[in-house]
């Protein structure tokens, strides 16, 4: 069988307390229902949820959202901080790529969505960075930014799409509204089309418009 593993990396900053950490946590039941729910989507793909700010955590390791009860929770606290998330997605993918081929399976390109609402006080993320995405692991990444997030870093984190949220009669928690619904789209439309497809001709499925948000070029390092 082919499996899309994909990663949600959201920051865990203190700047994320109140309704914006409250938004993310209440999409995440949602997105687990659309998806452990749904056969099709389940046996194709599996999820895992990495926290990050000064140090970055891996509240969920890599699963089939329909064994799971519930996703863990976000908690907000401390700096903004790259790095560790960089370095810590890599090593994840890489022990779940050899897992999944292990368990007999093939393994498309991993997905990782980036959301972030602050500026990297870290001075080593972008080597972090360079190393995930030099590597043969380097997953699609699609990178958010809310809040404070700059638009040129959020341009320079992403390798397949960026967006930046723009609209300021938006709020916040609304826009993460809005980044979990085109998640759970993604997800759902990308694993249909392995699925239609029987695993030749994939598509990733990403919203090329999100309400509240802008579309950001890509700025390579």
């Amino acid at each position: 069988m082919q499996i899309l593993p994909f990663y949600l990396l959201c920051d865990e900053s203190g700047s994320m307390s109140g309704d914006s950490i409250d938004s993310i946590n209440g999409a995440l039941p949602e997105l687990h229902h659309e998806i452990s729910t749904n056969p099709t989507v389940a046996d194709k793909t599996r999820f895992s949820l990495i926290g990050f700010s000064d140090s970055a955590t891996v509240l969920q390791p890599l699963v089939d959202l329909s064994d799971i009860d519930e996703v863990p929770a976000l908690a907000a606290g401390g700096l903004t901080s790259y790095g560790d998330a960089f370095r810590t997605l890599l090593r994840c993918i890489e022990a779940d790529v050899a897992a999944l081929k292990a368990e007999g399976h093939e393994v498309y390109r991993p997905v990782a969505f980036f959301l972030s609402d602050g500026i990297p006080t870290d001075s080593d993320w972008e080597q972090a960075y360079k190393e995930l995405t030099q590597s043969r692991f380097c997953p699609k990444i699609i990178a958010f930014g809310i809040g404070e997030a700059q638009e040129s870093t959020i341009g320079q984190v992403a390798n397949f799409r960026a967006f930046i949220q723009k609209d300021t009669s938006v709020s916040p928690a609304q826009a993460l509204r809005e980044f979990a619904s085109s998640l759970t789209r993604s997800i759902v439309r990308s694993a249909g089309s392995i699925a239609a497809d029987g695993g030749n001709g994939f598509t990733l499925a990403v919203d090329d418009t999100v309400p509240g948000f802008s579309t950001v070029s890509l700025d390579k390092l």
